[in-house]
């Protein structure tokens, strides 16, 4: 563990990267004896801090849920961070590459919570009965980290190296498909270049989302009715640049589009 000075060191440097768009150095180089522990405890301050400013909270993530990306980015367990009301993209805005530093794009079947899920023992039943539809999503990730060199501790600390969220139109009953099985495909300026079905992630996004009730019910914070929950993605992040257009595809879930300029 660290102190609670260091702590908020680190904090700040997060905070200055995103400000001026230039990504620091991984954060174990600087701060070896940074812990798991310790990274939680700084996304909640800038957080926080954020909600402070007169941001909200309005869902959460789940990272590094799949194997693809667990591979990806040399880490073997997955992470949370909060979404917040300012990361929410419309479909069909363009978003600013100058906004951020390095992103990368995801694709996933969002949830849309109906009612709370319970903070101790979070089951698959208690997220099918909460969940009130699923839509098709591409989250838009970026860190502050130089390259990407992320270790656990490094994408936690960096709120899961959330950035934006767009959900698409076409919301699905939980109970009117097997969501393990929506196939998924992210088209890049028209080319497939990815591919990968839901059960990629943790074997049913289910779980992740029941994972992710528990793993923050630990500090007492609960999935409320509304909140959107990403449970993860489907297939490797892909980097993306000015101009390029994102689409992804889902069995049974329609489309979701953006733009980058």
């Amino acid at each position: 563990m660290i102190s609670s000075t260091i702590r908020e060191e680190v904090a700040l440097a997060l905070r200055e990267a995103t400000t001026t768009g230039k990504p620091i150095t991984p954060l174990a180089t600087r701060w070896p004896a940074l812990e798991v522990a310790d990274a939680y405890a700084i996304q909640r301050e800038n957080i926080e801090g954020r909600v402070r400013a007169g941001a909200t909270i309005r869902g959460h993530k789940v990272g590094l849920s799949s194997r693809a990306m667990q591979e990806m980015m040399g880490v073997h367990e997955p992470d949370y961070g909060h979404l917040l009301d300012e990361m929410f993209v419309f479909e069909g805005q363009r978003v600013a590459i100058a906004e951020l530093i390095q992103p990368r794009v995801e694709i996933e079947v969002a949830f849309v919570l109906g009612a709370p899920l319970p903070k101790r023992g979070c089951n698959a039943a208690d997220v099918i009965r909460a969940t009130e539809f699923i839509l098709p999503s591409i989250e838009i990730i970026d860190s502050r980290i130089a390259d990407w060199k992320i270790g656990i501790v490094d994408t936690i600390a960096d709120n899961a190296s959330s950035a934006r969220v767009v959900l698409g139109g076409n919301p699905v009953r939980l109970s009117d498909v097997d969501v393990r099985n929506i196939g998924a495909s992210l088209r890049l300026n028209g080319d497939i270049v990815e591919t990968g079905t839901a059960a990629a992630v943790l074997g049913n996004p289910v779980t992740s989302v029941a994972w992710l009730a528990q793993t923050i019910g630990e500090f007492d914070v609960a999935l409320e009715p509304g909140h959107v929950v990403l449970p993860g993605s489907c297939t490797r992040a892909v980097p993306v640049r000015a101009g390029d257009a994102v689409r992804a595809d889902f069995d049974t879930l329609g489309h979701v589009e953006v733009s980058f300029s």
